[in-house]
């Protein structure tokens, strides 16, 4: 059965399509009632069917043959660690910290805060939650205070599990610190704290709260597995918005099961018993989708890195560890890429390394631009696929689809819309937009499994949010459009269009051809206010190391190029060196802030930034420059 045979079943009989998906797993009572409106109206997937995704991830395959079989292994160049699991190790220590958990009170539905870095009690920690049945919330570790405070109180835990420290390269980071501020802050003050103590820095724990990992852990008893409906929430995920309080995302057990599952055989094409990679870490959606669920439910051996892409300890990181366990694909944000192109240009470290066993190249997160893809394809020799998805979603709303049949790569394209997704470009009527014309992107309702049904304590929001402004859509916030041949082209978010005299014109297609440039490492291209045309877009560049061009030949040659390619209309007339872009931790520019610095307005630096002091530089080289009165 062909592509689009398959999503057009996907679309029309969703019901029996999907039925046929969850008949993969091992549930414990099968669901009779596979589609159903929730109490608020809200489509709901296998809605009376009984099941514990930690059992279909781990006691499953211990009992059909895949005891012995790696399950976790993790590899962490800040520590010169690596440790392995097997399937019966992992499945044995998750349910001891279950009976850790357990012993602390801890039940069905009760919410779990984990602040832990890249090591493999966290994902054993995620794990043993869902054994319970009890809710985690995984909080990216090195949050500030503040930002921990906020997921507290919203999620109000019965209990944080957290480690001593974090390592960022060669500095340590101490948790302990941070969480103690971030619980004064909350006005929830949780039960219990469980802290990892790593050597490398050694917490100071409060009386009566704080209990050590390992000593709590030698007196617990191993816990058995909670049965959940597979509507009961599996965990919360608090989106990294630069603005406003972040939104709590809830995911159910039995779709995200089934959507996991699927996606592992349908979108990346891997086989039970292969290695699986995701370059990325369990407090993003990535972590949690494909380095923790979706390998160990589809029985694959999951890879847990704490380490860069970069100086950990150099650029040939991802070679080595794809090479050395044999991986048959990697999954990272084109920024890790970026950075390694940035380091190594001439792709001296690929050739250190024998990465026959990789198949395929995965990104996502961000938009994909060609010369990242063009630089990547050229020095690996490996297919690169760009997909599409979001938090929100828990997996690929677009891609080319392996597991099907790979399909002609397009640049720029996040290739056709995954079974389930009714992928629909819109106006700002609501009308549907035809081939190449951008617009709103938008999936028709219902969502496929694994979707958003809330958002945790504010229903409301996630209506105002995603539902109200097209009827009978979720709404993505991504522009864009789709071509004559069905292709997805995900332009940024609706707010990176900008509107010169009043033409909308896509700052992520003038990113796309100053990337281009052969001087360029990374850019940002953003709208700024200018009193004849409105807005007029301003560059910023990072140069190759060793480039040896000027600022004004460089900006007279961006400004041509752009010229040709859109045409005047684009008014790109300004471009400014930079040495480097602030960004999220997860690896997004933050475009938002960039507007906001050369508006001259206030801002916020945002929770999840990298390295705040990015934003001053910037602010400095936009004043010099004239950008900011």
């Amino acid at each position: 059965m062909g592509y689009k045979e398959i999503h057009r079943q996907s679309i029309e009989d969703a019901e029996t399509f999907w039925k046929d998906k969850a008949q993969a797993l091992s549930w414990y009572k099968f669901p009779q009632t596979i589609l159903a409106k929730d109490d608020n109206g809200i489509d709901r997937w296998f809605v009376d069917g009984e099941m514990n995704t930690a059992y279909m991830a781990l006691d499953y395959h211990v009992e059909n043959g895949r005891a012995d079989q790696l399950a976790l292994i993790y590899d962490s160049p800040v520590t010169e660690q690596k440790k392995q699991y097997t399937y019966r190790e992992l499945r044995d220590e998750v349910a001891m910290v279950a009976g850790m958990l357990a012993a602390q009170g801890v039940g069905k539905g009760d919410r779990v805060i984990i602040y832990m870095p890249m090591i493999p009690e966290a994902a054993i920690s995620m794990l043993a939650c869902a054994r319970l049945g009890a809710i985690h919330s995984v909080v990216f570790g090195g949050f500030a205070p503040h930002e921990l405070a906020v997921r507290i109180e919203d999620a109000e835990p019965k209990l944080v599990i957290s480690a001593s420290c974090g390592i960022e390269i060669s500095k340590v980071i101490e948790y302990k610190p941070l969480l103690d501020k971030a619980i004064e802050l909350s006005s929830c003050k949780p039960d219990t704290c469980i802290i990892l103590q790593r050597p490398q820095a050694t917490a100071t724990m409060v009386e009566g709260r704080d209990l050590d990992w390992h000593q709590t852990l030698q007196q617990s008893d191993p816990a058995d597995c909670t049965p959940v409906i597979a509507t009961d929430p599996l965990y919360i995920l608090y989106t990294s918005g630069t603005t406003g309080k972040p939104k709590g995302v809830v995911r159910d057990n039995g779709g995200h099961a089934v959507a996991m599952h699927y996606s592992m055989e349908c979108v990346y094409d891997i086989q039970p018993g292969e290695v699986y990679w995701a370059a990325s870490d369990v407090g993003w959606v990535v972590g949690h989708s494909y380095i923790v669920y979706a390998p160990l439910l589809r029985g694959c051996t999951t890879i847990f890195y704490e380490g860069k892409p970069i100086m950990t300890p150099d650029e040939g990181a991802f070679w080595r560890v794809a090479s050395e366990y044999g991986a048959s694909c990697i999954f990272a944000a084109p920024t890790a890429f970026r950075a390694i192109k940035k380091c190594d240009p001439n792709g001296e470290q690929v050739k250190q390394y024998d990465i026959s066993c990789i198949r395929t190249i995965f990104m996502a997160g961000e938009r994909l631009d060609p010369p990242t893809y063009d630089w990547v394809t050229e020095k690996t020799g490996k297919p690169i696929v760009d997909h599409w998805w979001q938090t929100e979603t828990g997996w690929a709303i677009a891609g080319n689809l392996l597991g099907i049949k790979p399909m002609p790569v397009k640049p720029g394209s996040a290739t056709v819309p995954s079974p389930g997704f009714d992928v629909r470009v819109l106006g700002e009527d609501g009308t549907e937009l035809g081939p190449n014309e951008q617009g709103y992107i938008a999936v028709r309702l219902p969502m496929p499994p694994s979707c958003l049904p809330t958002i945790w304590g504010d229903h409301e929001r996630f209506v105002s949010g995603y539902l109200e402004r097209f009827p009978g859509y979720y709404v993505s916030g991504d522009g864009g459009y789709i071509d004559e041949e069905g292709y997805v082209f995900v332009m940024g978010r609706i707010d990176d269009v900008i509107n010169v005299a009043g033409h909308r014109l896509s700052t992520g297609e003038m990113e796309e051809i100053v990337a281009e440039h052969p001087a360029v490492a990374e850019c940002a291209v953003f709208g700024i206010n200018d009193d004849l045309k409105g807005e007029v877009p301003l560059g910023l560049v990072l140069l190759k190391d060793g480039t040896d061009i000027s600022e004004q030949q460089l900006a007279d040659e961006l400004k041509q190029n752009v010229r040709a390619s859109i045409g005047p209309i684009a008014c790109y007339n300004q471009t400014l060196v930079v040495k480097r872009l602030p960004k999220t931790r997860s690896g997004k520019i933050l475009r938002r802030v960039l507007r906001q610095i050369a508006a001259g307005e206030e801002y916020s630096i945002p929770s999840t930034i990298d390295d705040p002091a990015s934003l001053a530089e910037i602010e400095e080289v936009m004043k010099s420059s004239g950008v900011v009165k």
